[in-house]
């Protein structure tokens, strides 16, 4: 969106010595501009396109279900719109006048809203003038053609010069263009460029230009919401893509394994965030599974960690594991990150075919969780965890070998799930918080992704509401076959 350009304070018409000093009937006092201005600020933060955060939940090898919430056009402000609304207080209409002549239509300071209130006009006599008028509360901008731009005065080939700096500079203000009488082609050409309508400027009446602007800002308000509403089709057109990225369908056609993820993105978001995983079994039998997490929320970092996740599945499939894949996901990393501060934390483990033992490889992420029938859940070992991706040049990544048994629940997750606070105080969950949290939930009979499920809702009452940070979590279960 454009930057807005700064505004000095709103200057009346008669203030600035360019109109005549007639009087002017519900205007707003000084109280009612700050209201205005602060409804203007309120209206554009609700209809910012931050689609509504949604859950995303596999189980066994469904893909993700994420739904994402486009912005509605009821959903757009018609701010400083004549007209009363249910508990809206009618808000005058301001017109710009910018004309060098502004006695060849003295009709303009004669006119009528639909609801019987004279409109409000401002009179520039040059574009130097009229940015110094043009402050928020302006509703249309009544443009004379003639009028040269800036800078353009010796361009006699671009009839519409002084029509597109001004919709440089007012890009949210509905326009109308005053033409020569009979100069329909010109008018035509600049509804083409940006304009709302057009006027011939001797055959004005206070009727018709009252009504041309009211629909002027009645249709640039229609083509704000419309193009509104198109890129919040296309950012969530971005978010299934993102999504389609970060939670994969796992590869485990063939294992005996069970599986089961979720994912919730943080209340800010308005895109994933940077957590992702995945999930494969490679010929020899082994189920390899990972989860990591990307510093950092937003567009770049979810595009980020779609690339480690893809890259993580290509060196798999390939046969890398341990230091060796981590050090070249480091290497990828360090290519296509925007800024040498970006770093990510990664979870690996590798089953074995049997199932029984797996070999675990932490780069700064914290340790998995396991949950066996005969003992209460608990932390594998961290004491070798390696530095997260891109922090050290050269870093390396022991592989520790660790026995799981033979039936067991093993649970990888990031940090948005330990870092929620309780209460309303500073204390967070931590680590020894949710491992007690999920041995209460498992001697309660939850299991896949039903102890997923739970594991999130609790953990977000536990913090008061929504959870600043994304979780994602996934959990592999191994259920030894019954006995024929």
């Amino acid at each position: 969106m454009p930057v807005p350009v700064p505004r000095q304070r709103a200057i009346p018409a008669v203030e600035s010595g360019q109109a005549q000093a007639a009087p002017i009937v519900g205007g707003p006092s000084k109280e009612e501009s700050v209201r205005n201005e602060a409804t203007t600020a309120e209206n554009r933060n609700n209809t910012a396109l931050n689609p509504t955060p949604a859950d995303g939940v596999h189980q066994g090898v469904s893909t993700t279900s994420v739904s994402t919430t486009s912005v509605s056009a009821t959903s757009v402000s018609a701010t400083g719109v004549s007209g009363t609304g249910a508990g809206t207080a009618p808000t005058t209409l301001t017109l710009l006048l910018i004309e060098d002549d502004p006695t060849a239509a003295p009709i303009v300071h004669d006119l009528l809203d639909a609801d019987g209130r004279p409109i409000r006009v401002r009179t520039a006599r040059n574009l130097t003038e009229a940015e110094r008028l043009l402050t928020h509360d302006v509703h249309c901008i009544l443009l004379d053609l003639a009028l040269p731009a800036p800078g353009r005065a010796a361009e006699s080939d671009d009839e519409l010069a002084v029509l597109r700096h001004v919709l440089e500079l007012a890009p949210r203000h509905a326009v109308l263009a005053l033409t020569a009488s009979g100069d329909a082609e010109r008018g035509a050409e600049a509804v083409r460029v940006g304009a709302q309508d057009y006027l011939y400027k001797d055959e004005l009446d206070g009727r018709l230009l009252s009504r041309a602007i009211r629909y002027a800002v009645e249709r640039k308000r229609s083509d704000t919401a419309e193009r509104r509403l198109a890129e919040g089709k296309l950012r969530a057109q971005e978010n299934a893509r993102l999504e389609r990225g970060l939670l994969p369908t796992p590869l485990l056609e063939g294992s005996p394994l069970r599986f089961a993820a979720r994912y919730r993105p943080g209340r800010s978001r308005a895109l994933l965030g940077g957590d992702f995983y995945d999930t494969v079994r490679t010929p020899d039998g082994t189920v390899h599974a990972m989860i990591g997490d990307v510093c950092g929320h937003g567009p770049d970092e979810a595009a980020l960690g779609v690339e480690l996740r893809i890259a993580w599945r290509a060196l798999t499939l390939a046969g890398l594991c341990g230091d060796e894949l981590l050090n070249t996901l480091q290497q990828v990393l360090e290519h296509e990150r925007d800024d040498d501060e970006i770093f990510a934390t990664l979870c690996t483990v590798d089953i074995a075919p049997d199932g029984r033992r797996a070999g675990l490889c932490l780069a700064g992420h914290p340790a998995p969780l396991i949950a066996r029938p005969d003992r209460p859940a608990r932390l594998l070992p961290y004491d070798n965890n390696g530095p997260a991706l891109g922090l050290l040049p050269g870093a390396r990544w022991p592989r520790m070998q660790v026995e799981l048994g033979a039936e067991w629940s093993l649970m990888l997750y990031t940090d948005g799930l330990i870092e929620g606070r309780i209460g309303e105080g500073r204390e967070r969950l931590g680590l020894d918080g949710m491992v007690e949290m999920i041995r209460r939930q498992l001697s309660e009979g939850l299991s896949g992704e039903a102890l997923l499920r739970a594991a999130v809702n609790e953990v977000r009452e536990l913090n008061g509401g929504e959870l600043t940070d994304d979780v994602a979590l996934v959990l592999l279960d191994r259920v030894p076959a019954p006995l024929p």
